[in-house]
């Protein structure tokens, strides 16, 4: 069998960190391309990976016949572009979360990939997250019972990325805490209750510790320096409730809050058993048997979801089996993610069962 072509287009930190060696580890992929506008990136990772050609303007891979499939690890807001672009090229995308920066650009990613008929994932890559899956066979074998509440927390105290650059800037980024950490753990939910639809949203967004740039207090930051000139308009605090057809949701996060205890979990609330996910480690479940309360904390090895994803990727490519993160599925997140924005723009509850009817014909 032939390999698969790829194509990385953005050669920053989570290409880097994952779709790059995850291609480099798979036997059946190739990297031919390696694309940022900022050139020099592109060249740096030719020149690591030792192999590819280093180019600046993704449409070199557009006319190129010989690519397969693209990997878009760009800002959000060319992820729209970018992958409909490489779509009606033939190409199959991978394209990283969130889907983009408005559920309408990813309703238009979606249309795309129906027309053309490649595939299009999105990387909510908890979904190949050994936990992950552990717990979502675990409610669907009955080990919760009925399965009536989740919540959702990722806050920590001042961990705001890069501000007043792309992550603060909501034209690039579509938003703040909310869409940048919250569409994983929001997507972990879904996944592991088998993505109910969404009926009612509640939610309020703030953005309150850096919006005072120049005297905003911190450690460290990631994608940092700090641009005091630059752009804060995003949220740095969410909470929302969502009832679904399954169980009702519920979340608090935070990049910033004066509270210095980072709290990164989801609790699964069952009539018969309960189960807390430390993000991105183990969990615990918990229930009664026998006049007794038992609390067990399963062992094993957790490989790596970053793998397991662009394995799934490539085998997708060549079986055309649909994977649990392709864009028809992963689109009910970013509906949700949307209408939590607009109930907090609005200040009003948001009603989505009709529009997610629509959506999924």
């Amino acid at each position: 069998m032939n390999k698969i072509t790829i194509a990385v287009i953005g050669c920053g930190t989570i290409a880097n960190s994952a779709h790059i060696p995850a291609y480099i580890a798979n036997p059946d992929a190739e990297i031919k391309y390696f694309c940022d506008v900022q050139l020099d990136r592109a060249e740096q990772a030719v020149t690591k990976y030792e192999c590819g050609q280093a180019i600046a303007d993704y449409r070199v891979i557009l006319e190129d016949p010989e690519v397969d499939a693209v990997s878009i690890c760009t800002p959000n807001d060319v992820h729209a572009s970018i992958t409909i672009a490489c779509l009606r090229a033939g190409k199959h995308v991978l394209c990283e979360k969130p889907a983009a920066r408005t559920y309408a650009e990813a309703l238009e990613m979606q249309k795309i990939q129906h027309e053309t008929g490649k595939i299009l994932n999105i990387g909510v890559v908890n979904r190949y997250n050994e936990s992950v899956n552990r717990i979502k066979k675990m409610i669907e074998n009955g080990d919760l019972g009925e399965l009536y509440h989740v919540y959702a927390s990722f806050r920590a105290h001042r961990s705001i990325p890069g501000l007043g650059g792309a992550f603060t800037t909501k034209a690039i980024a579509g938003g703040g805490a909310l869409i940048d950490w919250g569409v994983h753990f929001l997507d972990v939910v879904m996944y592991c209750t088998g993505d109910p639809r969404p009926i009612t949203v509640s939610g309020q967004a703030y953005s309150k510790l850096g919006k005072d740039m120049e005297n905003y207090t911190y450690l460290k930051m990631w994608a940092g320096p700090p641009k005091v000139d630059g752009t804060y308009d995003v949220d740095d605090f969410v909470t929302a409730l969502i009832r679904t057809e399954g169980p009702t949701i519920s979340l608090n996060g935070a990049w910033a809050q004066n509270i210095g205890v980072e709290e990164m979990f989801i609790d699964f609330l069952g009539d018969k058993g309960g189960i807390r996910l430390k993000y991105g480690a183990e969990f615990t479940f918990y229930t009664a048997q026998d006049g007794a309360l038992i609390e067990t904390t399963p062992k094993f090895n957790l490989g790596s979801m970053f793998q397991n994803e662009i394995d799934g990727f490539i085998r997708s490519i060549q079986t055309g089996e649909k994977q649990p993160s392709h864009i028809d599925t992963v689109i009910l997140s970013s509906q949700i993610i949307q209408a939590i924005y607009d109930s907090s723009d609005k200040g009003a509850e948001m009603s989505l069962l009709s529009a997610t009817a629509e959506t999924n014909r």
